[in-house]
């Protein structure tokens, strides 16, 4: 019997998108963390701190709960 709207079998296409989704921000974070370090480093000794590594804290949270 079909019953219209989303299935069971579309659910886990939707969980391996968000997945992949989730994954591609952190690696994006990443990457974001290692090209901002030198204006981290001239921040810091100016005595700004950037909240980087919040971000990157609470986006591998998101992944890590994901999974």
């Amino acid at each position: 019997m079909y019953t219209p709207g989303l299935s069971i079998d579309r659910t886990p296409m939707i969980s391996r998108v968000y997945h992949a989704s989730l994954f591609a921000l952190y690696q994006l974070c990443i990457a974001v963390g290692i090209v901002m370090m030198p204006l981290a480093i001239a921040a810091h000794r100016a005595g700004i701190s950037l909240p980087i590594h919040r971000v990157l804290a609470t986006v591998g949270e998101a992944y890590e709960n994901a999974q």
